[in-house]
């Protein structure tokens, strides 16, 4: 983590600084648009109160330091009570010396710490009277805030009516969720407008407009409530209870909170404690639904919050522990056309380089020209970059306040960029009509990969020798070479042919789900080819099947399905290949489904308890390093085997997992499932329980 700031030389870098910043919080606060990305804001600000404290006599009136929002937000509704920002730490260190701080202030240690997420969006109170909502202010100043009532409605997490008829305002944050953001900018381009930044401007902005002819979802998170004056008992009732208990009271009400995410507050006793649940939710940040920008750190019980006390701007019982920025923006310089092993013509957009998250990114995702459209990309653009954990990075939206009108459009290519034959345009990700046959060599090499045929001494300059000399034309194409064709080539003798040859026969005995994944159906992958090879059993059935059933297949859609029957009519001639030269077309251990008018799948696995398998019925993670006898298997080979045992395999533990494999390091995931009680074996013990799954060569 960094907490590197803007360097300040002079009084007028200084004041230019203080400007920047001051301009950009000015138009967030009013618009949900800004000059400056989070991270950038953020080094500024540090870089402004770093030159004031050495240089007090030059402080500006117009900085933002100490300030609630910078100084920006206005508003003219009162709060009853501060609504206050947050300081941030950016490092274990930091926080320790906080922490002592705060227990130098109360003369004591710290009771408990309430550990949360902080969420990325826009802090509110919602005012209920009676059970009723009544008004929603935005945060402002810290002491008055805009009225945003006319959003009621369109905020996911606020009920019209609370479950008690209770008098209380409740403080959160609203944001937009992955899902509502592409659902906001794809109403939004609809109507003409221009794409949202990102998901915290989505709901800045949204949550102040009014005469906008569509409406776009909001989720609200309760972080704290608190009563209003004439609330009754219930004001001695809340400023008595621990800051967790609060949230439990709120979610009682009917209020969303973050007690349902991945997430969830906890609440611990020591400082390693939270640094161990920071570390966690760190790890999460990738794959939860919402953006976090940071962990806030609570003083959860009343009387030590007391005891701390507040300043002018943040309490100081609360710290927000600030994570490394996943968003920011750069210039778009150009967009590049590969095409993929099966014919997929994709873009990559070439950006300015520019460091997130502790890498530098110079290229993201821009999935298909019909996305480039409607986000209104154009060369030149500043571009909202996002990127989290290993994800690849992705452009939110091009930043389009900052165009200047030297920006150009796209050019989308008219030939394929690869081999120069037409492009199939029917559907949202564009193909070379030669399909895989463009990408020859990269298909062969797919499909002879560890994970997929698993064929040892065929690498892609091997296969380029292959298909130079003629000898194949298809991946089927490898059975039925002979000793002689494989001795003719350079750099093959003997030792090596038979090697390859073995390899070869050996691909003929591989499960479906391994040829399948070797087929390249598009929208499938390892995981979806497991799942679609044991739901048939044999490859007759999986070409037999039309749309509907395919979509009885855990994790497939209508549109996917579509896809996959496409696909499936288009490899026809090289699955008969496959058939005439051997190659297995059936799944170990998997039962075929019912045919019309009998019983259901899922009551013929119960009856029959799946065979007796040892995993029957389980969702089983496997996470850290593997030792004895699973030491050698890759992961996609401990999935394989967790579904040839009966179970299924997942990647993230939630309350559905049966079973935590936990080899060496295994880290957050553990301490996720010994919070859910799911049970924890180590690599020795599932490999006992299963077996007589193992692989004969382990």
């Amino acid at each position: 983590m960094t907490n590197s700031a803007v360097v300040l030389a002079d009084a007028a870098a200084y004041a230019v600084a203080v400007e920047e910043a001051s301009q950009a919080a000015a138009a967030y606060y009013a618009t949900g648009e800004s000059t400056l990305d989070d991270d950038a804001y953020d080094r500024l600000a540090r870089g402004i109160a770093a030159y004031e404290e050495s240089h007090p006599q030059d402080v500006l009136a117009d900085s933002p330091t100490g300030k609630v929002a910078g100084g920006a937000a206005v508003g003219d509704v009162p709060h009853t009570v501060p609504m206050l920002s947050l300081d941030n730490v950016f490092s274990a260190e930091q926080f320790a010396t906080w922490t002592a701080s705060v227990e130098r202030r109360i003369g004591r240690p710290v009771t408990a710490w309430s550990v949360e997420p902080k969420l990325d969006g826009l802090a509110v109170a919602a005012r209920y009277r009676g059970g009723r909502l009544e008004q929603l202010i935005t945060r402002g100043d810290g002491t008055a805030g805009e009225d945003v009532s006319h959003a009621i409605g369109t905020v996911l997490g606020l009920p019209a009516q609370l479950a008690e008829p209770v008098t209380i305002e409740m403080r959160g944050e609203i944001l937009m969720t992955t899902e509502q953001f592409e659902q906001a900018n794809t109403v939004r381009t609809e109507h003409g407008g221009a794409p949202f930044a990102n998901a915290r401007n989505g709901a800045a902005g949204t949550l102040r407009a009014k005469d906008r002819p569509y409406r776009v979802e909001m989720t609200f998170f309760a972080y704290g409530a608190l009563a209003l004056p004439d609330s009754g008992e219930l004001t001695a009732t809340l400023a008595e209870l621990p800051h967790s208990e609060v949230l439990g009271y709120a979610a009682g009400l009917g209020v969303h909170t973050a007690a349902d995410t991945d997430v969830a507050p906890r609440t611990v006793t020591t400082v390693e404690e939270v640094q161990q649940r920071v570390e966690e939710v760190a790890a999460l940040r990738a794959s939860l639904p919402f953006g976090i920008d940071g962990i806030v750190i609570k003083a959860d019980l009343a009387a030590d919050q007391r005891d701390a006390g507040s300043g002018t701007r943040a309490p100081r019982w609360a710290i927000a522990y600030k994570l490394p920025a996943v968003e920011k923006v750069t210039r778009l310089l150009a967009v590049e056309w590969n095409v993929g092993r099966t014919g997929i013509i994709a873009p990559r957009a070439v950006l300015e380089p520019v460091e997130i998250d502790g890498s530098t990114v110079s290229y993201a995702t821009l999935h298909n020209p019909a996305d480039i459209t409607r986000r209104d990309l154009r060369l030149g653009d500043h571009v909202m970059v996002y990127k989290a954990g290993d994800i690849i990075p992705r452009i939110e939206a091009p930043v389009a306040h900052l165009r200047t009108g030297d920006e150009q459009p796209v050019v989308f290519p008219e030939t394929c960029p690869q081999c120069g034959s037409e492009i199939d345009t029917s559907e949202q990700r564009w193909r070379c009509v030669r399909g895989r046959n463009c990408r020859l060599v990269a298909s062969i090499s797919y499909a002879a990969g560890r994970d997929q045929l698993d064929i040892e001494g065929l690498g892609a300059t091997r296969v380029v020798q292959l298909v130079d000399a003629g000898l194949v034309a298809d991946f089927a194409d490898l059975f039925t070479l002979e000793r002689g064709q494989l001795l003719a080539l350079e750099r093959m003798g003997e030792t090596s042919t038979d090697n390859l040859l073995a390899a070869i026969d050996a691909a003929r005995t591989q499960p479906l789900s391994r040829v399948f994944c070797a087929l390249g159906v598009r929208g499938t992958g390892r995981s979806m080819s497991r799942r679609i090879a044991r739901y048939f059993a044999d490859m007759d059935r999986i070409r037999a099947a039309d749309i509907e059933s395919l979509q009885r297949v855990d994790g497939i859609g209508k549109e996917k399905a579509a896809g996959v029957v496409a696909d499936l009519a288009e490899l026809a001639p090289l699955i008969e290949k496959l058939v005439a030269a051997g190659v297995s077309m059936t799944e170990p251990g998997a039962t075929p489904p019912p045919e019309p008018g009998e019983e259901s799948a899922e009551a013929a696995a119960d009856s029959a308890n799946e065979d007796g398998r040892p995993l029957a019925g389980m969702t089983v993670v496997v996470t850290g390093a593997m030792t004895g006898a699973l030491e050698k298997l890759s992961r996609n080979q401990m999935n394989e085997l967790i579904e040839r045992a009966g179970g299924k395999s997942s990647s993230s533990v939630s309350k559905r997992t049966t079973l935590l494999v936990a080899g060496e390091k295994a880290g957050a995931k553990r301490s996720r499932a010994e919070d859910l009680g799911v049970r924890i074996a180590a690599p020795e013990e599932f490999a006992e329980l299963i077996g007589e799954f193992l692989p004969s060569e382990v």
